[in-house]
């Protein structure tokens, strides 16, 4: 049994958990607006966001496994080498011995099948719409990275992301919990998911070197230019706001979603930190508390990863505000 455990520990840190929050928070908040509707059901919702978790971190693995195929990961030492800012810690875990591709590929399809247990004791409760968004999800992260379609390695990465973690999350967990949809998810759905796009892309800007050199065509790769790859980037963040500003004004939101608006500051200071990023990247920053959570920054920074983590966290508390808000606005109705 210990034996057991510590496999599945080993594999769900591998499976980079902290990236959870850009799952599960748009599932929760999904959850709890489906339980203003009379035809709200606990059970099926928590099934869908635990179905989403473990969807998540199989996607990472897969995306791992996939990306380890195509070059393994020596090369990021090797761009270190040539003095190129490149994260050199994604597959340690293949690199250092510790397992191999055979039983990574075994932890994703476990992981996946956890996902298709917990999907067909949806379809239980609400029917074969839950099975067509969880194939339609299921396909789609998988070709994230992986054959034939490898969407990331053909500038459309970022978009998926924020297609499948924005309206298809959104729209499987509220479903899943009520049985029904409404406008209100659906406005809210846009702004979350280029938030999460937000995170991937950020990423991407970081990476883009290492991402050209294994062929990997990533967004940022694409447009070349960093002048292009920081517009897009404002581009991005200032549609997620303008979603809720076009929500509200329609009436499909009330105006109680403009509280969203506080985390500006920190979309603000994102923006900053990334034209810092591509103008100065040897200049280091501290974490402020408004930022939100960093982790262990001094361990953070004995890897050198500070530069990195400092934007990528960030992104990642953006998205995560940005829900707590609106889930706090969501369940205001029903303790009133």
């Amino acid at each position: 049994m210990r034996r057991i455990l510590a496999t599945i520990r080993f594999w769900t840190e591998n499976a980079r958990t902290k990236a959870l929050p850009q799952s599960l928070l748009p599932a929760v908040l999904a959850f709890c607006m489906a339980s203003q509707h009379d035809g709200f059901s606990a059970v099926p919702g928590l099934l869908a966001i635990a179905g989403v978790m473990a969807g998540h971190l199989s996607m990472n693995l897969f995306d791992d496994y996939f990306d380890y195929r195509v070059k393994g990961s020596e090369f990021r030492e090797a761009m270190a080498r040539k003095g190129f800012r490149a994260r050199i810690a994604k597959c340690a875990y293949i690199t250092s011995g510790r397992t191999g591709l055979k039983q990574l590929l075994t932890a994703c399809l476990a992981f996946g099948a956890i996902t298709l247990c917990i999907g067909f004791a949806i379809f239980l409760f609400r029917g074969t719409v839950i099975l067509w968004l969880a194939l339609a999800t299921a396909v789609l992260g998988i070709s994230y990275s992986g054959w034939p379609l490898r969407f990331s390695y053909h500038g459309m990465g970022e978009m998926l992301i924020g297609i499948m973690f924005g309206p298809l999350l959104m729209t499987g967990v509220y479903y899943s919990a009520c049985g029904q949809w409404d406008w209100t998810t659906a406005f809210v759905s846009v702004p979350v998911g280029l938030l999460v796009a937000n995170i991937v892309y950020t990423h991407a800007i970081m990476d883009c070197e290492p991402d050209r050199e294994a062929g990997k065509k990533t967004f940022a790769v694409l447009l070349k230019r960093k002048s292009l790859m920081l517009a897009s980037l404002f581009i991005l963040l200032a549609a997620a706001y303008s979603s809720i500003l076009c929500g509200v004004m329609q009436g499909y939101l009330s105006s109680a979603y403009l509280l969203t608006m506080l985390t500006l500051p920190m979309a603000v200071a994102l923006c900053y930190l990334m034209v810092e990023f591509v103008r100065h990247p040897e200049r280091k920053f501290s974490p402020r508390l408004w930022m939100g959570p960093m982790g262990d920054w001094k361990r953070i920074q004995s890897f050198n990863l500070d530069w990195f983590m400092i934007r990528w966290l960030l992104a990642r508390n953006l998205l995560s505000f940005f829900c707590l808000i609106i889930i706090a606005v969501s369940l205001i109705p029903r303790f009133s």
